[in-house]
């Protein structure tokens, strides 16, 4: 048996391989960028949802040529390397079960390189939405999409290996469409770049496309260029309450038809009054009401609003069956009225307007902090989510209403609870988001992320298997269900299925592309259904 099958021998059976790997690895990155402590390795490979396979390695390189000696070595022992982004992924994408592996954080790859006169911002795969966010403000800048909701953590890198949307993604798209090129670690150490000119992604075949939504498969992220569009403080924000889900979903489609904003999202009222309603007390009120005045226009918009908050309380998260949230923005106050006005048209012919409390908090705290990884009365979550072509979606939420019915009296029994979330993506689909809550313990992940302080300020819950059974079962029933409506996914990982769903020839070409780069597989092997 040659080495490399013994090695994949060792790794099917969690046994590490390359016994002076871990030596070869400090060499590359550095003693303190290694982590071999089994408490840590723990908690680094477990996602939002559950626990993966023992790395038997952590490593964190500060370069790019560290990150290509640390692959080098990984290739060279035959170990298989899985990438992992800020963390907050749910959809086993740095999960590798049968252990033995070698995890990268490339969070030490954090560089920001601003080229103001071309319009372009350079940054290493481990920097945070937030923290370019924060950097290009001071230019008055920012990029087209520009970030998740959980852009405090979530990384560049890691949102373009996985695609995301969110903020920018109404007027924009999703992160996909506002990379101009890539550096690629691949799986022998070379570095890949796809991109000829920052002018523009688009010099002949789009060689940055594969490597958006390849969920690592084919490489590590080492860098990521992204174009440069001006801030906009001018912004309006809307919130309107709909009686059914069709009057709703009319509007949505109807509001990314016209491209009016800038972004976009819908909730039932599950998750208006849970996850979206929770507030911790007053000292987070009055924080929240410093930074909604602190992102307003003005002076005198930013108490207008405060006023519209205070005086619609808790009312406008129950204000209808289904709510939906917008935010305009323009390069003058009239043109983003102009806007508003023309959504407001499309939406009172089915709804009702209602205090803007909502968007207002988005706009003024874009990204939050990561507490809803715990339901909000400390239950464990988990969301499951498609993109469907709109004539599929009344077809898909009948579906998923049959199955609530049918499953109804377990779930009540076991206390298992869903809510629903929507956001356009562009004008030819939306994204149906269903977040599944069950009682269960905090696992290590959550202890680590949110910390003891945070934990004694939610119910606590005992092991619940029976509970978390039916939320597994859920999962799979979902995706299941997803998958018979014609729904496309972000963040594909290993939960969804995407190879056997590729037209033949597609994955003929999907595969011989893997076997280019990554011709023994040991680059987040199973990730995207790719076998060896």
């Amino acid at each position: 048996m040659n080495a490399l099958a013994q090695c994949e021998l060792e790794l099917a059976s969690s046994v590490p391989c390359g016994g002076d790997l871990v030596p070869q690895l400090r060499a590359a990155v550095g003693a303190d960028g290694v982590v071999t402590d089994a408490a840590q390795l723990a908690v680094l490979a477990h996602d939002v949802y559950r626990q993966g396979g023992r790395p038997q390695a952590a490593v964190r390189p500060r370069s790019v040529a560290a990150l290509q000696q640390a692959v080098r070595a990984c290739a060279a022992a035959g170990v298989a390397m899985v990438p992992r982004g800020g963390g907050a992924s749910y959809t086993d994408g740095y999960l590798l079960q049968a252990g033995g592996h070698v995890l990268f954080d490339l969070g030490g790859l954090d560089s920001i390189e601003v080229d103001v006169p071309n319009a372009v911002v350079t940054v290493g795969a481990g920097v945070t939405w937030a923290a370019l966010r924060t950097r290009l403000a001071e230019h008055g800048l920012r990029t087209p999409f520009w970030g998740p909701f959980s852009g405090l953590v979530a990384s560049i890198g890691g949102s373009v290996s996985q695609n995301a949307l969110s903020h920018g993604s109404a007027s924009h798209g999703i992160s996909a469409q506002s990379v101009l090129s890539v550096d690629v670690v691949l799986a022998s150490g070379e570095l890949l770049r796809t991109g000829i000119s920052t002018a523009t992604r688009h010099y002949g075949p789009d060689l940055t496309g594969l490597f958006t939504g390849d969920c690592g498969a084919l490489g590590m992220k080492a860098a990521i260029r992204l174009p440069l569009v001006a801030a906009r403080s001018q912004f309006e924000a809307l919130s309107f309450a709909f009686p059914d889900f069709a009057s709703f979903h009319a509007c949505l489609r109807l509001a990314a038809l016209e491209g009016l904003e800038d972004e976009s999202f819908g909730l039932d009222r599950a998750l208006s009054q849970g996850q979206i309603g929770k507030q911790e007390g007053l000292g987070s009120r009055l924080r929240i009401a410093a930074k909604v005045f602190g992102a307003a226009p003005s002076a005198l918009a930013g108490v207008r609003q405060l006023l519209r908050m205070l005086a619609a309380g808790d009312r406008v998260l129950a204000s209808g069956a289904y709510m939906a949230h917008f935010i305009v923005e323009g390069a003058s106050a009239a043109e983003a009225r102009a806007k508003a006005q023309r959504l407001r048209t499309l939406a009172l012919a089915r709804g009702q307007e209602i205090a803007n409390s909502v968007p207002g908090f988005v706009r003024a705290m874009p990204f939050a902090p990561l507490t809803n990884i715990l339901g909000p009365n400390g239950e464990r979550w988990v969301p499951v989510h498609g993109i469907l072509p709109h004539a599929s979606v009344p077809a898909f939420h009948a579906a998923l209403l049959a199955l609530q019915a049918q499953r109804r009296a377990e779930m009540e029994r076991l206390g298992v609870w869903l809510g629903t979330m929507f956001a356009t993506v562009s004008s030819t689909g939306l994204l149906y988001e269903i977040a599944l809550y069950w009682p269960e313990a905090p696992a290590t992940y959550h202890e680590a992320v949110l910390g003891a302080e945070h934990l004694r300020q939610v119910s606590a819950h005992l092991p619940n298997a029976p509970a978390s059974a039916l939320a597994a079962d859920l999962k799979q029933a979902l995706v299941g269900l997803f998958a018979a409506h014609g729904a496309a996914h972000f963040q594909i990982g290993r939960a969804y299925p995407f190879a056997e769903r590729l037209d033949p020839q597609a994955l003929v070409l999907l595969r011989a592309l893997k076997a280019q780069l990554d011709p023994h597989h040991l680059m987040n092997p199973g990730a995207l259904g790719l076998q060896a």
